[in-house]
């Protein structure tokens, strides 16, 4: 897990290396604990100049705050598809409106020419019927006078000269060509008919087809409106889900932040409380220093000291990392290990249990102090588990199982985080293995 808050957990380094001077006394000779002490005013003055850049430094977020932040991704995700198929939607409803109009508009063109083929159609019947009412007069006429050959002999035999013969075959010829013009026109007015027929039921089918094209594009024209609406209230209601996920977010934000601090009063607490230990096992260190004339031992190897307190394998190491939720780069303040939920976690080394609470940042912790190991103030932190089995106060032993692996607190899955402190500084627990 990431140092979370700085401020607490350089508070908390603080109060480690108080406990440590208070609890070594019982592990290793009290001639270290002199250079403890004033290693610890020095580790103090760094502490203080890291307290302005405390609140900049988040370690993983909460469940609740991982949820809201899915949930506004997944709604602009969705509002960005969402928007995407209205676009289309209306792009779609845009091209069939312009197609219905096309349609319409050769339905128009078509209906118009129908009504034009329809009524030159009725016009020619009624010439029809007019060249065969004239045609038949003039049938009547001929028969009623006999027959038209004899009736062009006789009128030849009463002529009274040759001019009067002739006059009168002028006129017999006129009857009969005018009797030709009176077929031909009744000829040529039933062909007209017979193509405005043809044309009428041309017009006819032409307009049944874009009639039919015309109600099929409607329908389309009508699918598109519906989708177009549907398009229209899934983004109406996305962008309120957007909203409410944003509020959301903001809200779990600020509960965090609550949160945050709750564990810095917490930490402040402890800070305070082995303070005072410390101070009084300062005390009895330098008076039992000072009777045997003993001088402090410098700083060994760290190898060997502790024992990993987990089975699992290690799956993110002490140092700069990417930041699981946010995805920068911040220091990654101990090492994680894998572990299922419910393995045993143990102790690192023989010590003392000087906290055990619970954060609703780091879940379940267990602080235990180690006192002064290799001339080095060293306490371990447990965090994450499910329970511990051993309580404040309790001296535990190197091996012991102290707890079960868990996922409580501000935690992606089941795992350990496992802090070393060193003289009051988060240090690589790889080096002390």
């Amino acid at each position: 897990m990431r140092s979370f808050p700085r401020t607490a957990r350089s508070r908390m380094a603080t109060a480690c290396v108080a406990a440590v001077v208070a609890l070594g006394t019982a592990i290793v000779p009290l001639t270290s604990q002199p250079a403890v002490a004033d290693d610890l005013k020095d580790r103090q003055k760094r502490v203080e100049k890291k307290v302005d850049r405390a609140h900049d430094d988040v370690e993983e977020s909460s469940k609740a705050l991982r949820t809201a932040s899915a949930r506004l991704t997944a709604a602009r995700a969705q509002l960005s598809d969402a928007r995407t198929a209205l676009a289309t939607a209306r792009g779609k409803l845009a091209v069939a409106e312009e197609r219905d109009a096309a349609m319409a508009a050769a339905l128009a063109t078509a209906e118009a020419t129908l009504d034009q083929a329809q009524a030159e159609l009725e016009a020619g019947r009624a010439d029809v019927a007019a060249q065969r009412d004239v045609v038949g007069a003039t049938i009547k006429r001929l028969y009623a006078q006999g027959d038209p050959d004899l009736m062009a002999f006789a009128s030849l035999m009463e002529s009274a000269s040759a001019s009067d013969l002739s006059r009168r075959a002028d006129v017999n010829q006129a009857i009969v060509d005018s009797q030709d013009r009176d077929y031909d026109r009744l000829q040529a007015a039933e062909v007209i008919l017979e193509v405005n027929e043809a044309r009428v039921e041309a017009a006819r089918d032409d307009v049944a087809v874009k009639r039919a094209a015309a109600a099929d594009q409607l329908a389309v024209t009508a699918a598109l409106e519906v989708e177009a609406q549907e398009a229209r209230d899934s983004v109406a209601g996305l962008v309120g889900e957007r909203a409410s996920a944003q509020a959301e977010a903001s809200r779990v934000r600020a509960d965090d932040l609550r949160k945050l601090q709750r564990a810095q009063r917490d930490a402040n607490r402890i800070e305070q409380m082995l303070r005072r230990r410390a101070a009084r096992a300062l005390a009895r260190a330098r008076a039992k220093a000072a009777a045997s004339n003993q001088r402090s031992a410098p700083a060994g190897p760290t190898g060997g000291l502790l024992q990993v307190p987990v089975g699992g394998g290690m799956t993110s190491p002490f140092g700069y990392r990417r930041h699981p939720i946010y995805g920068y780069w911040g220091m990654h303040d101990g090492t994680d290990f894998g572990g299922g939920c419910g393995q045993t976690i143990v102790a690192a080394e023989s010590g003392r249990v000087v906290s055990r609470y619970y954060s609703a940042v780091y879940g379940n912790r267990l602080i235990v102090d180690h006192g002064v190991l290799a001339g080095r103030g060293v306490a371990t932190i447990y965090n994450h588990a499910s329970s511990y089995t051993v309580a404040s106060g309790t001296f535990v032993n190197r091996g012991q199982v102290i707890g079960y692996v868990g996922d409580t607190g501000w935690s992606t899955a089941c795992h350990l985080h496992f802090t070393v402190m060193a003289n009051g500084s988060a240090v690589n627990p790889v080096g002390f293995f």
